[in-house]
């Protein structure tokens, strides 16, 4: 009934497995990945023909985290997988990167590859695992994909690099300092073809040796998926890319001048416009079959190209008349914001970003329900594209994955240098509006962010700056790497290549290359330029702001203190009635966690101390010699019972209230009077004793030595 073929290696520690023929036999490919214990699924289909009139080629990449892959219930309401999660659509945007420049040019069939976790060991991260088994159905599946790829993750060491480290290693870098890196590398045989890491100051010659040995170590993970393919791959898909050099050369001859004098024009909206316009003039003098072509957008864009690319490589130029290593002109300013724990606006060209930072308390913490455990995250960093970014008008809605992969690429760039959480007991939220947009947008954020927060007070190692880089490699080997890259230069270049770091080193880096033929000697001469683009932004950055400003008078202040985790329970009460009650008085917040840490916030110095008070009350001990101010609390016979810390009460004896012979300790006593008291020790019974007698009741200072207690 089945016919399966199943293949596995020895990869790194553990043993890595592809199975198929045997589920999901109706997709085009079907490959279920074992590493380990990890296990995904990963199915491709593709439809046999495009839709009429379509002009792109429409890949969608699903990647799906099943909560019983884990051994685990989901929680919410519903108790079901609901919509992706970061990381779901962080990882579908690793798996769609390397291998969307794999398919044949021309083909605009729809494709679909989803992955599905089926078994998570809590080692081995899933992510990796699923980018294999998505390789190897395309390989199989027989569509037009010129893979295979395969990917992995590297860790760095005390100086040695790491291959697939586990799943608690990376994470919290930030609290781990043994471990310096999280980098994914995806490739085919012979190429790099995508970068995505989180790094802590890297040298330029460590990242690039990262790298290189992530490619090293994907090799043989390559020729498992060919051994599967020989075995079990289908007939390859009829097609043949469409040829339409009749149309490109018709299109070439009617506006190739047009459009070039277009792209001469260095402001933005001018020359979008006149390339426009360039365009409508080109296709009204083609001809009614012509316009027809469903490869009239290709060819257009092949024309734009060739136009941009040539310019760079022969004459060293750009659009904007800027040579290849400049970067744009850069103003930064802080402080914007009146009401703003910290605020920046960063523009670079015609980049902007207006980025904010709120600073909060424990209560804000982001609880994130992952796999392999829930955890809090005090470092959030998100990201807004709205249309008029780019002077357009369209649809706004939630986020969508674009803008969550450039928030996560700006959160590594900058969680690299955030204060320890001891030192800086703040949940701090980073937005980036972008109100400009005309290339790496994700790299203003990295800037605008770091001098917000600095702004805000927060205590960064260092200011992090970040610039994409760009390649021109034309058929004869012959290259120009662009510094500080424009949209235009993204879009028709052949890598996109985001570097952001301190002055020490790299924080992250991000690399995604659309041809097979970037050499390591191109990839180390474009850290280099990238490192002289990153010094000089943030030579600019640092006139605006070199170091933490001033707390915001608007920002609430956090005082920690440490309790015996005995106590715990005593500060809380019995359900949370005593922790409510020292935020209802003092009005303060107060976080409490497992290990003891208490977290005291209010904007006001003195409802910080209020509440300091009330729980060093309940946690402290009592001193024995020391003198406390008390409340009488009843009054019997023998003497007054006096509450003088915390809930503690203790004995004034009648002989130890004055210096003198009271018939009754309501001769000068009554109930809910405050009075001053020394503690003299506790009798055979643990019984505290008291005295007011040895204590001016004027000024609370002792009065003289206090007398022998009577029995």
């Amino acid at each position: 009934m089945f016919k399966e073929v199943k293949k596995s290696i020895q990869w790194g520690e553990d043993t890595l497995t592809l199975e198929t023929g045997k589920v999901a036999r109706q997709a085009d490919g079907s490959v279920i990945a074992t590493y380990g214990e990890t296990s995904v699924m990963a199915n491709v289909t593709f439809a046999k023909a495009p839709r009429e009139g379509q002009d792109f080629f429409p890949l969608t990449v699903h990647y799906q985290e099943k909560y019983y892959s884990a051994g685990k219930v989901p929680g919410g309401f519903f108790k079901r997988e609901a919509r992706p999660t970061e990381k779901e659509t962080l990882t579908a945007r690793l798996i769609d990167r390397p291998i969307r420049p794999l398919f044949v040019d021309g083909f605009k069939n729809e494709v679909l590859v989803m992955c599905t976790v089926l078994s998570h060991d809590l080692v081995n991260d899933p992510d990796m695992v699923a980018m294999i088994a998505a390789s190897a159905a395309l390989t199989i599946s027989g569509a037009p994909f010129m893979g295979p790829i395969a990917g992995c993750r590297v860790g760095f060491t005390d100086g040695e690099y790491v291959l697939n480290p586990e799943v608690d290693d990376m994470h919290d870098l930030r609290n781990n300092p043994e471990q310096r890196l999280d980098l994914v590398v995806a490739g085919t045989k012979g190429a790099v073809m995508m970068v995505e890491s989180e790094a802590y100051e890297l040298t330029e010659e460590e990242m690039l040796g990262a790298v290189n040995f992530a490619h090293e170590q994907i090799q043989p993970v390559i020729d498992m998926i060919i051994d599967l393919a020989e075995d079990a791959a289908k007939e390859p898909f009829d097609f043949q890319p469409p040829d339409y050099g009749d149309l490109y050369e018709a299109v070439k001859a009617a506006g190739e001048d047009k459009l070039a004098a277009a792209y001469k024009i260095q402001d933005k909206q001018e020359r979008t416009s006149a390339v426009s316009a360039a365009k409508e003039e080109i296709k009204a003098s083609l001809s009614e079959e012509q316009l027809e072509d469903a490869n009239l957008g290709s060819a257009l864009k092949k024309l734009e190209a060739s136009i941009l690319r040539g310019d760079i490589v022969k004459s060293g130029k750009r659009i904007d008349g800027r040579s290849l290593d400049e970067v744009r002109p850069i103003v930064c300013e802080t402080g914007l914001l009146p009401r703003t724990h910290g605020s920046a606006l960063f523009t670079r060209g015609e980049t902007q970003g207006l980025v904010v930072t709120t600073l909060g308390t424990g209560d804000d913490e982001q609880i994130i329900d992952a796999l392999h455990g829930n955890f809090r995250s005090n470092f959030l960093l998100h990201y807004n594209f709205p249309p008029y970014s780019v002077g357009e008008a369209g649809r706004v809605g939630p986020p969508g994955r674009r803008e969550i992969g450039h928030g996560k690429l700006a959160w590594r760039a900058l969680q690299a240098v955030l204060p320890a959480a001891t030192d800086f007991p703040y949940t701090i939220r980073v937005v980036s509006e972008i109100t400009e947009s005309n290339g790496s947008s994700s790299m203003a954020s990295v800037c605008g962010g770091s001098l917000s927060m600095m702004d805000a007070g927060v205590p960064l190692k260092a200011p992090v700056a970040g610039v994409a880089m760009g390649l021109v490699l034309e058929d004869d080997g012959s290259y120009g790497i662009l510094t500080d890259i424009l949209g235009d230069e993204d879009h028709l270049g052949d890598m996109d290549f985001k570097v952001a770091g301190t002055e020490a080193g790299i924080t992250s880096l991000q690399m995604d290359i659309k041809v097979a033929g970037i050499t390591p000697e191109i990839m180390e001469k474009a850290l280099e330029q990238a490192k002289a683009g990153r010094l000089h932004i943030l030579g600019e950055m640092g006139k605006a702001l070199s170091e933490a400003g001033d707390f915001s008078v608007h920002a609430p202040r956090i005082e920690t203190m440490q309790i015996p985790t005995d106590k715990i329970r005593e500060v809380i009460g019995s359900g949370g009635k005593v922790i409510r009650e020292i935020v209802e008085v003092s009005g303060a917040k107060v976080d409490i966690n497992d290990e003891g840490v208490i977290k005291i916030a209010s904007p006001n110095g003195e409802a910080i101390q209020k509440a300091y008070d009330m729980i060093h009350s309940i946690v402290a001990e009592p001193e024995e010699g020391k003198v406390y101010k008390g409340t009488v609390v009843k009054i019997v016979d023998f003497g007054a019972f006096v509450n003088f810390f915390g809930k503690r009460d203790g004995l004034v004896h009648v002989s130890q209230i004055e210096n003198r012979r009271l018939n009754h300790p309501s001769d000068v006593l009554k109930e809910g009077q405050d009075v001053w008291v020394k503690l003299l020790g506790f009798d055979d019974r643990g019984k505290v004793r008291l005295s007011m007698k040895v204590v001016d009741q004027e000024t609370g200072e002792e009065a003289k030595k206090e007398e022998p207690a009577e029995e």
